[in-house]
């Protein structure tokens, strides 16, 4: 491995997460201006729904692709793509005003955020030793909640004092973005650590097993359960008197002081013990959603935003402890399965909403009450998604603990 210097270290590390906080950015603002851009450009629920689904398909496609060929090209060359894709897909979305143009802005988006992903890992695990390794990238993946928080924050601030809307609240993304590709210009980064082809084998081998599948079954349903309601929470609860914005930041900033203590949480009850009781949390979260207003929605979201937090990091995590043979491509696969399952279910929740407002309007219902009824509908279905995994995660928790006093 190359040394480096201390400085370079931590300046390639400051980089990585200012990198990250473009991802979070990209998501806060995103959701903030995504009932604007639905009335700006004329768009149904589900057209919505499929704008956004490309954030998220651009996402698992870089971060597979990434994952496979670090090691070839380097990652330094990848995050130079997500300089690019970032930049355009930034400018595109602010300058394009039609539905074509917000698909491939969201697109491109996506992609940096997965070569995000992608470059920063390993080169966060090949550039520190020992504990640092797994200190800083906890630190470095604390900055996605963090960041949205803090996007959220803004975004709500430039709506509300500043009378900033819709896309140019976009512009804010390249600060960030900018700042990464300062900092991470001109730096040497850590030689990549060559895998032999046997251990990808190996690899591979692990993720075919009934254990990797059936937590690979698992990350779709927790990566929705995360992403769905934190995506759609501003549309759905603008007319309930809550501010979304602050919901959403309120959410976002105690994931991120959750996953702070989340060591402690997984040493006392384990992952799988973790994993059951963040669902149940989840579920209690989405059900306060679908039927509270006003200063009960931030009740909920402290409930959501409990049961969320810990899914992300100990699905990745049950993936490394669980599947050891299946390796950091095994871990690659588990987030890319999220985000494309995100994907999928994001015209899907669209189109509930739009089906839950025709029957709202056959109803009598009108103006901010319709938008209402129905928004919580559909916050009602996707309680379906940590509540299957209850029972998901259940079974997972007794078959480990079978296999565990079997091999014991």
């Amino acid at each position: 491995m190359e040394q480096l210097s201390g400085t370079n270290k931590n300046r390639l590390f400051y980089a990585s997460c200012f990198a990250l906080i473009t991802t979070a950015f990209s998501f806060a603002i995103a959701a903030g201006i995504l009932d604007q851009l639905k009335t700006e450009l004329g768009l149904t629920a589900s057209q919505a729904g499929i704008a956004t689904s490309m954030w998220f398909l651009g996402f698992p496609i870089s971060m597979v692709i990434g994952g496979l060929i670090y090691h070839k090209v380097g990652g330094k060359v990848i995050m130079q793509f997500a300089f690019f894709a970032h930049a355009v897909g930034i400018l595109l979305l602010i300058f394009s005003g039609s539905f074509v143009g917000l698909l491939m802005a969201n697109l491109l988006i996506g992609l940096g955020n997965g070569c995000t992903e992608a470059a920063c890992n390993p080169m966060i695990a090949d550039a520190y030793e020992g504990n640092a390794v797994s200190t800083m990238l906890n630190r470095f993946h604390m900055w996605f909640p963090g960041g949205i928080a803090l996007g959220s924050l803004l975004s709500g601030f430039m709506t509300d004092n500043l009378g900033i809307l819709g896309r140019d609240q976009v512009w804010l993304l390249l600060i960030p973005t900018v700042i990464y590709a300062v900092l991470f210009w001109g730096q040497s980064w850590p030689k990549a650590k060559v895998e032999e082809a046997a251990t990808m084998g190996g690899n591979l081998k692990a993720m075919f097993t009934p254990l990797f599948l059936f937590i690979a079954v698992c990350m779709t349903l927790t990566a929705i359960s995360e992403f769905g309601p934190n995506q759609w929470v501003g549309p759905i609860l603008s007319k309930s008197g809550a501010h979304p914005m602050i919901i959403l930041a309120l959410t976002a900033g105690l994931m991120a002081v959750a996953r702070y203590f989340g060591g402690n949480m997984v040493a006392k009850f384990d992952q799988t013990g973790v994993l059951l009781g963040s669902a149940v949390l989840a579920t209690i979260g989405i059900y306060l959603f679908s039927t509270q207003t006003g200063s009960m929605a931030y009740v909920a979201a402290v409930f959501f935003a409990l049961g969320i937090a810990y899914f992300w990091p100990n699905m990745i995590g049950l993936v490394a402890t669980k599947v050891p043979k299946s390796g950091a491509l095994g871990m690659s696969i588990i987030g890319a399965v999220g985000m494309f399952s995100s994907s999928i279910f994001q015209p899907i929740i669209g189109g509930w909403i739009d089906s839950n407002t025709a029957e709202a309007a056959q109803q009598g219902f009108t103006g901010d009450e319709l938008a209402l009824v129905s928004g919580q509908a559909t916050m009602g279905t996707m309680m379906l998604f940590p509540g299957i995994l209850i029972v998901l995660f259940t079974i997972l928790y007794f078959w480990l603990k079978n296999k565990k006093e079997a091999t014991a």
